[in-house]
């Protein structure tokens, strides 16, 4: 279903009003512009043809940028698919470290380093715990996502990691986690390290900070918030599809745009997650958007240990010639999750056929004899 308003309409309505009163990076308006002009003439197109009844399509090409509400599909999918092929017959936990809201202010004006540090200093601090032979003694991995945004699109750093319940020791066996299912490590203890951990690197980072900045930081405790195990390699795949290619906000969300306010839907999780609106004018909508442009070449999935990408392939394959047969057949049986076909390979026309990549065209458009044979194909099927 066709969302009822775009964030590229909103920025194409409101650019010359977003130019003058926001002070953006240059990577942040060659995001945002990039946006406004997905899918549009500007951008050139294709022309696809159906393999089985000869149907035509024409589309505009994507602008392919992560932070665009409507290309995230496809590299989900595929990302998705990849993932899917790696999964174990194990558990998995899913662990959020967040960052509190007195480092806002240092992310506004260094995101890469606050954001960085958040990844390595999460991965730390699980690593610690999983090397200990009182919680596991050995070698875990973990899948990184980095979300910047709440609800209603102010900062709200936090990592969302995926880490699975067991490691690889060093006379390489496979070893499972001591807590049978129920926790990962110790959630206070967790929180404690890491917020140790992330607050003594701060200091080296930024020493011309003041004491009580820092000293500030361990007024209140720290959320490391760990979910229940996820009930299987499908509700794995179901989580990562959810939250990798995730964006500040979706199209879906906005309800209304007028000529100076926007509104969009947003979860109250102070109240058990009720659904409410917020109306915001244009100019602020748009500078909380900018707020979760990422800076150029920062990479915000990460795997790490034994799900790195150096290693990942002799570990899995070790883990899995440890694990039963058995165990790896259910799992095949019970838990793989066929990723469908996209929704724009499958021809509109006669739902059988997939479409074939025929033709590219730039921003002056399609040949006329295309787009004429295109609408008498159209007004044959009406």
């Amino acid at each position: 279903m066709q969302p009822a308003y775009e964030l590229a309409t909103i920025l194409n309505l409101h650019w010359e009003r977003a130019n003058e009163q926001l002070a953006l990076n240059g990577w942040q308006w060659r995001t945002l512009h990039a946006i406004r002009r997905c899918r549009t003439a500007a951008l050139g197109g294709h022309i696809d043809q159906c393999d089985s009844c000869g149907h035509l399509r024409i589309s505009y090409n994507s602008c392919r940028n992560r932070h665009c509400p409507k290309c995230q599909g496809q590299q989900r999918e595929a990302w998705m698919a990849a993932r899917q092929a790696e999964l174990l017959p194990i558990p998995y936990y899913h662990v959020v470290f967040t960052l509190p809201e007195a480092i806002n202010q240092l992310a506004l004006y260094q995101p890469a380093a606050i954001y960085g540090l958040l990844f390595s200093t999460a991965w730390s601090t699980i690593q610690s715990f999983a090397s200990d032979p009182q919680h596991l003694g050995a070698q875990t991995g973990m899948i990184s996502i980095l979300h910047t945004w709440g609800q209603t699109l102010t900062l709200h750093p936090h990592l969302h990691c995926i880490i699975p319940g067991g490691g690889i020791t060093s006379t390489g066996q496979w070893k499972s986690t001591r807590c049978k299912g129920k926790f990962l490590y110790p959630v206070k203890a967790l929180s404690s390290v890491f917020r140790a951990r992330y607050v003594a690197a701060l200091r080296k980072l930024f020493p011309e900070q003041a004491r009580e900045f820092f000293n500030q930081l361990f007024v209140t405790p720290w959320v490391v918030y760990a979910k229940r195990p996820f009930g299987g390699p499908d509700q794995v795949i179901e989580y990562l599809g959810r939250y990798t290619h995730k964006i500040a906000i979706s199209n879906h969300r906005i309800t209304g745009v007028d000529a100076q306010t926007v509104q969009f839907r947003y979860k109250d999780y102070r109240q058990a997650g009720t659904q409410k609106e917020m109306a915001l004018s244009v100019v602020e909508f748009i500078r909380r958007f900018a707020l979760h442009i990422l800076p150029k070449g920062f990479v915000r999935i990460r795997h790490y240990g034994m799900l790195s990408n150096a290693i990942k392939q002799t570990t899995l394959t070790t883990i899995r010639e440890q694990l039963t047969p058995m165990q790896n057949r259910a799992q095949k049986d019970e838990h793989t999750t066929e990723l469908s076909v996209p929704i724009e390979a499958v021809c509109p026309c006669c739902k059988k056929g997939r479409m074939q990549h025929v033709m590219d065209f730039d921003h002056r458009g399609p040949p006329m004899e295309i787009v004429n044979r295109t609408t008498s194909m159209i007004k044959s099927t009406h």
